[in-house]
């Protein structure tokens, strides 16, 4: 872990750090599975969507064939919309049935893991994969419903006043992965 930068975050994961932690994830995923050709990366908004394409890309350089890649959005089944508010719900966009597939469940952070079971919730609303795993770029822990990741970048144990952030240089003109305190209001 880097030293607290002038802007107050600490870098966990540097661009190039970053890139050797998707690789390596790729790869785990890559020899998970039996026949590649069944699996499917689902994307949970919405820094999700964006480490599932990139994921794909990834994939599709391992196993000489483009990976089924798209987006799962859990908002309508979270038992917790009251006390976090909602965002704008992005469309579920699945680029093929998950019924009798591997799928990969793809998020930034995992935290309480209510966003995962609301991801899984919501995914039988689709059909019935043949086996559901979960990739995370970091687990920070405080969960509050047994779920753990199958494949993890990086663990880092926070307080709940800090939080982590993954910036991608498609979506925010840097990369990495950096620790900061929440805004008191």
């Amino acid at each position: 872990m880097s030293d607290t930068g002038s802007d107050g975050r600490v870098e966990i994961l540097s661009q190039p750090e970053l890139g050797r932690t998707l690789k390596r994830l790729a790869s785990q995923v890559f020899e998970s599975v039996a026949n590649s050709q069944e699996l499917v990366l689902l994307g949970i908004p919405t820094r999700g969507v964006h480490v599932a394409r990139v994921l794909a890309r990834e994939l599709e350089q391992l196993t000489g064939h483009p990976i089924a890649q798209g987006s799962l959005d859990p908002t309508f089944y979270r038992d917790d919309l009251g006390r976090i508010g909602t965002r704008m719900v992005e469309p579920t966009n699945l680029p093929t049935s998950v019924e009798g597939r591997h799928v990969v469940l793809v998020d930034d952070v995992i935290f309480t893991g209510r966003t995962v079971r609301a991801a899984l919730e919501a995914l039988q609303a689709w059909g019935r994969p043949q086996r559901v795993m979960l990739l995370v770029m970091v687990d920070r822990g405080h969960r509050e419903v047994p779920i753990q990741p199958d494949f993890c970048g990086r663990q880092v144990p926070t307080r709940r006043t800090e939080t982590i952030e993954l910036r991608l240089s498609d979506l925010d003109g840097e990369e990495g992965v950096y620790l900061s305190q929440l805004a008191v209001e």
